[in-house]
């Protein structure tokens, strides 16, 4: 069974017991936060709209991180212009506990 979830303006596929690395989120480590169903599909097949208005995914709030450092470098030709530049992305690890 999985579910897909909505946070913010982006979506998730989600099953319990999986951990998944969320945008950053207004929680502490190990608060229970809980994310809009927007479809579920199980052995009885696929259910969404008003079947699944009422169904919330809850899961436990693991860590607040940071990802792996990229580099960002902006060059322009013949004008002697170089930028190097680094950038972590924050991310909160969320393990779902529970859908429905």
């Amino acid at each position: 069974m999985y579910a897909i979830i909505a946070n913010g303006s982006k979506q998730y596929k989600a099953t319990v017991g999986e951990t998944i690395k969320f945008e950053k989120l207004a929680a502490n480590v190990g608060d229970k936060v809980e994310f809009e169903v927007l479809l579920v599909s199980d052995e009885n097949g696929v259910k969404l709209g008003e079947e699944v208005k009422n169904l919330k995914a809850v899961g436990e709030v693991l860590a607040q991180d940071k990802m792996k450092k990229i580099i960002v470098y902006k060059y322009k030709a013949k004008k002697n212009v170089r930028k190097k530049q680094g950038h972590r992305q924050p991310f909160t690890a969320v393990k779902i506990d529970s859908i429905g």
